[in-house]
């Protein structure tokens, strides 16, 4: 059946990127609209500036730090020793998963439903290596682990979220002289900002570009930008014409002003990172089945990427994002609560700490979860009553509905692939 890759090997591959680009278009309307939502839903930024941010640094991250190499079988969720002896079976799933996963992603930003890219290309991957193939071709153990990410990763992430905004309204908004507390308070958030944020960069994305660095060199370098980060941020602060004699309501708009600063730097941080991590959803699927057909049916462990692939996606993510995120950056960035500059730093903050702590532990992890149980968090501090629990409700629904969306439409998918082109 090796003769079914050689002879139709370039309509494959031409199959693969158009479905590829799908997907990446697809998780720049749903999880790049989800990185930018807290900047934009509390004012920090316009929809434009978000676009053009995450432009310049989504595609950084997605074609600087993307990845040189990327694993064939999507986070080892199936066994390749299954597909063997019918490797064309393979490089049908891929691009059946690819054309799912694509399709719920364009449908969930079309409803305005920020759901996991991650989960809408396992849950693919899953349902036709399953269905199509052996059911014990998935690793079942690690797909308990992801239904078990829906509730750990917005709890951590949500209690992270909780605690970093009390502390600011304690130390700052609560207090007698909120503007002269924040000149003081603020600069120690942006360091811890710098920390976390450089963490999240040196560990999710220069590994990529051939940087490595060990535990201790990594934080000794997120230590070193956090120290530079709030000596800057003390002498922008400083700098800013504001009246200490102001009333109180006008000296809670000049913090806010503060905290807004800080946002277009978590904004700008999130990006790369989110570029150089996410995109792989789209193109490891792309770069299996590139692999697979150039090399003749061998199914190697690692898939060396073609020249074209990384900007493919890259492209993808960017276009996305432009043409269809401004319906998933309107339900994280105000349907959910209420959002001011400093409840979004406090979320976005929350959920950059999740993605390091999960990336230390190995915790299989959704930045959309993620960032969702950070909002989820800020808007608890102010009590019950400020949530939206009808939004949340249809998000969770969505949540759990994407894995088997994203499954049974592979599997038709595959089937139809199959009897095409066998």
């Amino acid at each position: 059946m090796v003769d079914v890759l050689i002879t139709n090997g370039p309509t494959l591959i031409a199959l693969a990127a158009i479905f590829g680009f799908l997907m990446a278009w697809g998780i720049g309307a749903n999880d790049v609209a989800n990185a930018m939502g807290t900047s934009v839903g509390s004012n920090a930024i316009t929809i434009k500036q978000a676009i053009i941010i995450a432009m310049i640094f989504e595609f950084s991250g997605a074609f600087l730090a993307g990845g040189e190499v990327t694993s064939t079988i999507r986070n080892g969720i199936i066994d390749a020793a299954y597909f063997t002896d019918k490797p064309e079976y393979l490089v049908y799933g891929m691009i059946g998963s690819l054309l799912a996963a694509g399709i719920w992603l364009v449908v969930a930003s079309a409803l305005g439903w920020p759901v996991s890219t991650t989960h809408s290309i396992i849950g693919a991957i899953i349902g036709f290596a399953a269905v199509g193939v052996n059911v014990d071709a998935v690793a079942w153990g690690k797909v308990v682990g992801i239904v078990g990410s829906w509730v750990v990763t917005p709890a951590i992430s949500g209690f992270i979220a909780y605690t970093i905004f009390q502390s600011v309204q304690k130390l700052i908004f609560d207090t007698e002289d909120p503007l002269g507390n924040a000149k003081r308070y603020v600069p120690f958030y942006m360091a811890l900002a710098g920390f976390v944020m450089s963490l999240v960069t040196i560990t999710k994305g220069l590994k990529h570009v051939g940087l490595h660095f060990s535990t201790l060199e990594a934080y000794m370098l997120a230590t070193a930008i956090a120290v530079a980060v709030g000596l800057l941020g003390k002498v922008a602060i400083s700098r800013l014409k504001m009246s200490e004699k102001a009333d109180r309501q006008t000296q809670f708009g000049n913090v806010e002003k503060v905290f807004a600063i800080l946002m277009v730097v978590t904004a700008c941080c999130m990006a790369f990172a989110h570029g150089s991590n996410d995109v792989a959803n789209a193109i490891g699927p792309l770069a299996a089945v590139v692999s697979v057909v150039e090399s003749g049916g061998v199914i190697g462990s690692e898939a060396v990427l073609a020249w074209w692939i990384l900007p493919l996606g890259a492209i993808g993510i960017v276009l996305g994002l432009a043409i269809f995120g401004q319906r998933v950056m309107q339900t994280i960035g105000k349907n959910i609560t209420h959002l001011t500059p400093s409840r979004g730093f406090a979320a976005e903050l929350a959920a950059a700490s999740t993605v390091v702590l999960a990336s230390g532990t190995g915790l299989p992890i959704s930045t959309t979860q993620t960032l969702v149980g950070a909002v989820l968090g800020v808007g608890m501090a102010r009590g019950i009553a400020a949530i939206n629990i009808g939004v949340v409700r249809n998000i969770v629904i969505s949540w759990v509905v994407t894995l088997p969306a994203g499954a049974g439409l592979s599997i038709v998918f595959f089937y139809i692939i199959k009897s095409i082109f066998s």
